[in-house]
């Protein structure tokens, strides 16, 4: 559809760098946004510096987004995949930091790099944004409250932004995939590894492949169709998420 940059965010690990190969794969210009820029030399390498864009940049930070949009010409795509979540407990036992800094990154963050997106696409009447969101977001489980919410914010801004640019040529997305095995899970549990395999007890989760596939599916309909929104999930998974707090601690102690 374009031959504008493919902007990833959250490129580093896990679905960011499973969906910035698959554009590469396809024949794309990737532009990779990360806090852990170290972790593009595989890709710059492989696909050579015309093609592959690396850019060092928490998307917390407004004008750091704003200096790194600048630095590109045109952008056909963007990716808003940077996000995590922070423990996994009832409300109560919550940590208020932690909360911000999810707000921050799942909700500001791609905020930030919409509004820097978006005047560039109304102006080429073309473009696609494609928001990673989560089952999160509409299946209740245990612990997932304030991270769950961050998710939701996703949906429906999704689907209001599509209301917003009605008639002007870009497209809007919603992929929601359910557990997928990367190191969001790690995040999660602050690095104990042994916390974040058990979250997994039972269940062959999605790989970050597998969503990347479904971003790249929705991308590559006709510039006439618009995906709203894929939701997909490992059959193992229970679904609904409606695991009680008793469950939780057991696969995580």
């Amino acid at each position: 559809m374009t031959d504008g940059w493919v902007v990833v965010t959250g490129a580093s690990s896990g679905i960011g760098q499973a969906v910035a190969k698959r554009f590469l794969d396809n024949g794309h210009r990737v532009a990779l946004l990360a806090r852990r820029a170290e972790r593009f030399a595989g890709l710059a390498n492989d696909f050579g510096t015309d093609r592959v864009r690396t850019l060092a940049v928490d998307v917390r930070d407004r004008s750091a987004v704003e200096s790194a949009f600048d630095a590109l010409d045109e952008i056909g795509v963007l990716v808003n995949n940077a996000g995590l979540s922070l423990g996994l407990g009832p409300l109560d036992e919550g940590d208020p930091d932690a909360w911000r800094t999810m707000l921050d990154t799942n909700v500001a963050g791609l905020l930030t790099c919409t509004h820097a997106v978006l005047p560039r696409m109304r102006k080429a009447e073309a473009g696609h944004v494609i928001n990673i969101g989560s089952l999160a977001a509409e299946y209740a489980f245990y612990g997932g409250n304030v991270y769950a919410a961050t998710k939701a914010f996703v949906h429906h801004l999704s689907a209001n932004l599509r209301a917003d640019i009605q008639g002007s040529g870009i497209r809007v997305t919603c992929v929601a995939p359910g557990m997928v095995r990367s190191e969001f899970a790690l995040v999660r549990f602050g690095g104990d590894q042994d916390k974040a395999d058990a979250l997994y007890k039972g269940i062959n989760p999605l790989t970050p492949g597998d969503v990347a596939d479904a971003v790249l599916w929705a991308y590559g309909t006709p510039a006439h169709v618009n995906v709203n929104y894929v939701e997909l999930m490992s059959v193992d998974q229970p679904f609904g998420l409606a695991l009680s707090r008793g469950t939780q601690e057991r696969n995580t102690q």
